[in-house]
């Protein structure tokens, strides 16, 4: 299965997005169906997985455009300029406007899980908050935390930051606004998620501003920024099953495998159990069958 060739500039290329120069001060961004797991990229792709994350990318920044503005300008195959024209884009791309990115990834936690829990068990924080005692791995908490981390460097894991670093990294101002943000965005995020059957445990948003205002940018709310878990699978003292690469995950960790280049081949149940998780997600979110979403940014 080869990838959408385009003729621009390329800016970055990652585990999953590639980000291209569009001219005037806009970016392309690509979602490929490549997949990573402990941080090494399969050889063989999950299809529709790239057009899942920007179709509910792109959901999300509709219905949450009151809460704060996004850096998306069109979705659309004829809206992107000359040399982003191959039909494989189509549903897997998005035109937006170059953010000047916050240093910090605004992370919300909505529930005791990941490394919250792993923290909670040893020494009864998170983040290094006092919690309550007597918590069980992914109960939900008693309201959503915003728990900051930094990027590391490559082949490193992020590193997690107080509130109070994240304030004389990007200034209070900022620091408050992208809290503020972050916190209504998962609130309205969970709240809708919760009507159709996804618990949203966690996620992380990325923010910066165009023009001086601080705007929503990268993927927002999807398997893979975030935990989905179904509600009807959800308990407190447990690790409920998530919308995401979980049935790759659980297979690799099967393996005598470890853990590095190169990675062994999936078979065809991995990766269509894995594509399963993640239509599955999209089509509870957005109420619409994938190939709907990829024919509505082909249309002229």
């Amino acid at each position: 299965m080869s990838e959408p060739s385009v003729d621009l500039p390329l800016v970055h290329r990652g585990k999953v997005r590639d980000v291209y120069d569009a001219g005037d001060g806009r970016l392309l961004l690509v979602a490929s169906d490549r997949i990573s797991a402990f941080d090494v990229v399969m050889a063989e792709p999950i299809p529709d997985k790239g057009r899942v994350l920007t179709g509910i990318s792109s959901f999300w920044s509709a219905e949450l455009a009151d809460v704060a503005p996004s850096h998306v300008l069109s979705t659309a195959v004829a809206d992107f300029p000359d040399g982003a024209g191959d039909p494989g884009l189509a549903g897997r791309a998005v035109l937006c406007r170059r953010a000047e990115m916050l240093p910090i990834e605004c992370i919300v936690r909505g529930h005791l899980s990941g490394s919250a829990w792993k923290e909670y068990r040893t020494s009864g924080t998170v983040h290094g908050m006092p919690m309550p005692s007597g918590l069980q791995e992914s109960e939900r908490l008693a309201e959503p935390l915003f728990t900051p981390s930094i990027k590391a460097e490559v082949g490193d894991h992020d590193e997690n930051i107080s509130y109070d670093r994240a304030v004389e990294i990007v200034g209070r101002d900022v620091a408050e606004r992208a809290r503020a943000i972050s916190l209504a965005l998962y609130d309205r995020g969970a709240a809708l998620a919760a009507e159709r059957g996804i618990v949203v445990a966690d996620t992380k948003f990325e923010l910066g501003f165009v023009d001086g205002e601080l705007v929503v940018a990268d993927e927002v709310l999807t398997p893979d920024s975030s935990r989905f878990w179904p509600a009807d699978g959800w308990e407190p003292g447990g690790t409920p099953p998530s919308f995401d690469k979980q049935p790759l995950r659980d297979w690799l960790d099967g393996l005598d495998w470890d853990k590095s280049p190169p990675p062994p081949s999936l078979p065809p149940d991995v990766v269509e159990a894995t594509r399963a998780r993640y239509v599955e997600a999209f089509e509870r979110l957005t109420g619409r069958s994938v190939d709907d979403w990829v024919a509505s940014t082909r249309e002229r």
